[in-house]
């Protein structure tokens, strides 16, 4: 049984969800396991369940809720509830509760561990999360305080992950989560500090510097006070530093300083050293062509030519260093996407430490790649290995067995590497590791060989793409450090197409060497065209598209079939759902889809349950649509309608849904589910960019009543983030709506689209789109829309100046909803009359239309509806003369707003309250028809 608290509250068994019950339930179930298996007394629970105004029974309740739990964990043996010390303590394995999985991963992160390390387990760490902590188990002050303390801690996980990142030289690899938690907490200085640094390590200085203005404005704006020591710190080094293109990576602190050695077999070696041991200073300029005098007689090497032109890698070669020290013997897999450069990485080292193994260097190519899938069996390497070491072709065993014994015997007491590149499994690895201490094993594979870590104790190192100024220096081996630096920022963006893999740039390299008057630019510009980057991104005799379509041969039959369908997927990430939805697979076999084309390094682990697919992956994906099911497309779109819808519904309780499906289509296996607004909202951010690229694929594909709906249902985001750039998913869905001829979808369309152009300032274009709402709204017997429309409507107006008219408008508004007999609806119109009778100075009118909203029924509306009709009463009264009622008001709405949303410019309807009376304000809440 696993107990997740780290988003909804919620039990597995396997990946079958278990039905824990109500909220409190959930909640109860929530204290044992943040009490970590120490009792929780019946005092505390009730506590956590009523706060003050426990039932009479409240006792009697709660045992009920623990025998309930108690039955549910009836069937695992690993997990129960004791009854000790007079309260409840929940013992479970300490890996079956993410909660406790986190907090340990955190700790060893924290507890001294090296910059890659501890990123790695701090990336695992933050993966854990799921939505909005302690989601269904209520919102008690005590409740609501342990969500507040476990936010605080995935806050300050994610401050030390980026800090680990940005030690190692790869901040940039943070942003993503960074830029989502600083739009929540804007104020948490730390948290900005950590995002200029990231920002400044992707060569993003002037975000950076952006980012710490707005901040240090919102901090003035907000609490009166300057950034403090932390944010001012990140500040000025990003004012005295150069730009990251021009610095070099940082290595790993601890790793061991290590020295290039002659290349055995080509130059004598010199006298064998302590292993892994730095030479003597002299040394330290040593090259692979620097002849050492020796009279000792060169070592066995079978290792292939050395590669040409080896950039970068500074922190991954010291991590092959301490892997090598690490073992007995020490086996290392190298595992990466195809292109990314394992077998330079693998044999460059080896040359460089070749003179670490005085018994020599063994080499052979699995040949994992194949098209046939086929490679050398065992049996043959074996004897490739056993000839190279002296046996006679007539003694070689045919046993595979006898030739493993012959092959470490003969191993023993030797120090040697093997170097075995192309591994297909861990299979195929096995037979062929040494047994002797000493010796070191070094992997590459396409496929994560986690059998051999799991077995054999081998360190996984998976090759990252390589860094923008490490990308640019890989075109500098080819084409001259002059030619590059006389086009540095197309170079730079070369290096950014070709997805940082080694491969790519040297092709394009290669490109620009034998075209000596083609400038960087102009190469750049013919990458940019997505249809032709493939194609271009090859020579005679290897390529991009070729590398990728050997890794795609292997896959087996469920990661085949969704790597096919990945070619219909409207963006660069997906999760478990939107695999299910473009494959027909189930959820759970989608899932494992997934993880086989992460195996394989066709797409990338990123946050949580979503994978990224990269630019020249999906690229190649999409030149082989022809093969995919197009049904797929249409599933993914009603997967991301259904989500929207249940997003939006979640966002916006009480509200009336915009839409349904379509008829006849048939709605997704397992929708999402969202366990409070925050959950819905975090959402909508992370699928913002497939969302409305979902809008455009279903009109280009024909699918226009998807294509509106879609669009429709993201008004909770669109009225959050208004100056986000949403005027092109919208005209485009208006588009669609009108080729239908549909009434209903063009006036939401209309009322949505005239809302955002009248809040980005383009009131004529605005005017024309809100002036046709309402009659569309008649004409699709939809009076709850045309009410809306003409709350927008007057909106537009009062930015115009036509204030009469928009009176007009509202008053007509809030006496069509008054028939409506739909609470939210009303309380939206009176809500908005309210504010424009305080606008033309008629404050006793809105002090009654405010009373006219709060009276309707508390449950049909949102709590950020009614602080704002609670603000609008409170200046009503104020304007009146009446202060310690206005007061009462403001204190009100200010408890019922809790945190902000996260928001981009200026909030529609906005209104400041003030603490205390006239004092600054204390808060912003906002509202839109929508």
């Amino acid at each position: 049984m696993d107990f997740r608290l780290l988003g909804p509250v919620s039990a597995f068994s396997g990946d079958v969800p278990v039905p824990i019950g109500p909220p409190k339930r959930r909640a109860v179930l929530a204290l044992l396991v943040l009490a970590e298996g120490a009792p929780v007394g019946a005092e505390r629970i009730i506590e956590a369940l009523w706060d003050t105004r426990p039932p009479t029974h409240a006792r009697t309740i709660v045992y009920g809720h623990v025998s309930a739990l108690r039955g549910l964990l009836h069937a695992a043996p690993t997990a129960c509830v004791a009854t000790e010390g007079g309260g409840y303590a929940l013992h479970a394995a300490p890996e079956a509760v993410d909660v406790w999985r986190f907090r340990d991963l955190v700790r060893r992160a924290t507890a001294g561990s090296s910059g890659e390390e501890s990123a790695g387990l701090l990336r695992e760490a933050l993966g854990l999360w799921r939505g909005r902590v302690l989601g269904g188990a209520g919102d008690t002050p005590l409740m609501a305080a342990a969500a507040e303390r476990l936010v605080e801690e995935r806050l300050a996980a994610l401050e030390h992950f980026a800090a680990a990142l940005h030690a190692c030289g790869r901040g940039a690899e943070a942003l993503v989560p960074l830029r989502s938690a600083v739009e929540r907490h804007p104020l948490r200085e730390s948290l900005i500090a950590a995002t200029v640094r990231s920002l400044h390590d992707a060569d993003r200085q002037a975000d950076a510097i952006d980012l710490y203005h707005r901040t240090q404005r919102l901090l003035a704006q907000e609490l009166g006070v300057d950034p403090g020591a932390a944010l001012s710190e990140a500040y000025l080094a990003i004012l005295r530093s150069r730009p990251a293109a021009d610095r070099q990576p940082k290595t790993k602190r601890g790793a061991p300083t290590l020295v290039p050695v002659p290349v055995p077999g080509h130059t004598p070696a010199p006298p064998p050293a302590p292993p892994l041991r730095p030479t003597t200073p002299s040394a330290t300029h040593a090259t692979p062509d620097t002849p050492v005098p020796t009279d000792t007689p060169p070592p066995l090497s079978l290792l292939p030519r050395a590669p040409a032109g080896f950039v970068g890698r500074s922190d991954e070669l010291a991590r092959l260093c301490e892997a090598a020290r690490s073992g007995t013997p020490a086996l290392c897999v190298v595992t990466g996407p195809a292109g990314v450069g394992k077998t330079s990485l693998a044999v460059h080292w080896a040359y460089t430490y070749a003179g670490d193994f005085p018994g020599g260097i063994l080499y052979a190519d699995l040949h994992a790649t194949e098209p046939d899938g086929t490679g050398p069996q065992p049996v043959g390497v074996l004897h490739d290995f056993l000839q190279a070491l002296g046996v006679p072709e007539e003694r070689l065993p045919a046993d595979t067995r006898a030739a493993e014994h012959l092959y470490r015997s003969l191993l023993t007491g030797r120090r040697v590497l093997v170097l075995l590149d192309n591994a297909r499994d861990s299979a195929q690895v096995r037979p062929l590791l040494p047994g002797t201490p000493g010796s070191t094993v070094l992997v590459t594979s396409r496929n994560r060989l986690e059998g051999l870590a799991a077995t054999d104790c081998a360190r996984l190192l998976p090759l990252e793409r390589l860094a923008p100024p490490d990308g640019v220096r890989v075109l500098s081996t080819v084409i001259g450090d002059v030619r590059v630096a006389a086009e540095p920022v197309a170079a730079a963006h070369l290096s950014a197409l070709c997805d940082g893999l080694p491969l790519a740039l040297r092709l394009a390299a290669a490109r620009l060497a034998a075209r000596p008057r083609l400038s960087l630019r102009a190469m750049a510009d013919d990458l940019v065209d997505e249809h032709r980057r493939l194609s271009l991104l090859a020579n005679e005799d290897l390529g991009v598209e070729a590398t990728l379509r050997l890794s795609v041969q292997q896959l087996p039959p469920a990661g085949a079939l969704l790597f096919r369908q990945l070619a219909l997927h409207v963006g660069s990430e997906l999760d478990a759902g939107a695999a299910a939805a473009l494959t027909g697979l189930p959820p759970a076999e989608a899932r494992a889809a997934l993880e086989e084309l992460a195996t394989a390094h066709l797409v990338e682990e990123w946050t949580g349950d979503r994978y990224l697919m990269h630019d020249l992956t999906r690229l190649y994906a999409r030149s082989a649509v022809a093969r995919a099911d197009t049904a797929g497309l249409h599933r993914l779109l009603v997967h991301y309608l259904a989500a929207a819808q249940a997003a939006a519904a979640a966002a916006e309780p009480g509200s009336q849904p915009c839409c349904t499906l379509p008829p006849g289509v048939t709605p997704p296996v397992a929708p999402p589910v969202f366990a409070d607004r925050a959950d819905a909202m975090a959402w909508y951010v992370t699928e913002r960019a497939n969302l409305t690229s979902a809008v455009a694929a279903a009109a280009d594909a024909g699918y226009p009543e998807l294509a509106w709906r879609i669009a429709v249902e993201l008004w909770p985001l669109v009225v959050r983030q208004v100056h986000d750039g949403w005027e092109p998913a919208l005209e485009r869905a208006l588009a669609a709506a009108t080729a239908l001829g549909d009434p209903d979808a063009e006036s939401r369309l209309c009322s949505l689209l005239g809302w955002v152009l009248t809040e980005n300032g383009r009131h004529t274009a605005a005017l024309e789109h809100l002036c046709r709402a309402p009659d569309l709204a008649v004409r699709a017997g939809d009076p709850r829309g045309q009410v809306i429309a003409l709350i927008n409507w007057a909106a537009a107006l009062e930015h115009v100046g036509d204030l009469a008219g928009a009176g007009t408008r509202r008053e007509m508004a809030a006496r069509m909803a008054h028939t409506l007999d739909h609470p939210h609806t009303e309380s939206l119109s009176l809500y908005h009359l309210a504010a424009h009778c305080l606008t033309v100075g008629r404050p006793d009118e809105a002090l009654t239309h405010c009373r006219q909203g709060l009276a309707l029924a508390p449950e049909e509306q949102s709590d950020e509806r009614r602080a704002l009709l609670l603000d609008t009463c409170g200046k009503a009264l104020q304007a009146l003369g009446r202060d310690s009622e206005a007061r009462r008001c403001f204190t009100e709405a200010a408890a019922l707003a809790g945190p902000p949303l996260p928001v981009e410019g200026p909030a529609a309807g906005q209104g400041s309250l003030p603490v205390g009376g006239g004092g600054a304000p204390g808060g912003k809440l906002r509202i839109v028809a929508g």
